[in-house]
């Protein structure tokens, strides 16, 4: 199935795939904790303050159909300390699951996110027991950081929040220019 997805960078009419992605993980799942769904202009924002940064906002695709997507964000958002510190994003749609997609877009994610100033990226992954997420950043460098127990409550339960991390670059190795 790898063979046959295609990433690439996002356009504007990805936007309202992109949403319905979202939107189920919204309503079914756990790598968001948002309970209510975000309007369309969220979603449109989100893309262009994200290559307003000149960090990627990806999609996979498979004949036409947008399956999943990725982007990464400052972490923190406007604290200067962490300028060189981002958070991934990774969303594939429930019926592509386990089948290459998130690999693929992690790893273009990566690529893209190397060519920066930032040294460090961040993974803050929805429930410990989302095994298929933990072993996407594990395959590909992030070691667990950390973890917050019960930090949402969402489905009826309390869900944790897994931190990983994985050096950009030089990571810290040296010091930015």
């Amino acid at each position: 199935m790898a063979d046959n997805i295609l990433i690439r960078n996002s356009t504007e009419a990805n936007v309202a795939a992109i949403k319905s992605i979202y939107e189920y993980e919204v309503h079914h799942g756990l790598a968001t904790f948002d309970e209510t769904p975000r309007p369309f202009s969220s979603h449109m924002k989100k893309r262009e303050e994200v290559l307003k940064l000149g960090l990627p906002h990806l999609v996979a695709e498979i004949d036409g159909q947008v399956i999943g997507y990725s982007y990464a964000v400052k972490y923190r958002g406007e604290r200067s300390g962490y300028r060189y510190t981002i958070e991934n994003s990774v969303f594939i749609a429930k019926n592509y699951h386990r089948m290459g997609v998130g690999s693929l877009l992690l790893q273009k994610l990566l690529d893209g996110c190397s060519n920066g100033p930032w040294r460090q990226m961040i993974a803050v992954i929805g429930d410990s027991d989302n095994y298929g997420s933990i072993g996407l950043h594990t395959k590909f460098g992030f070691h667990r950081a950390g973890l917050f127990t019960s930090t949402g409550f969402k489905l009826g339960r309390w869900v944790d929040s897994v931190l990983m991390q994985r050096a950009l670059g030089p990571g810290d190795s040296s010091l930015p220019d």
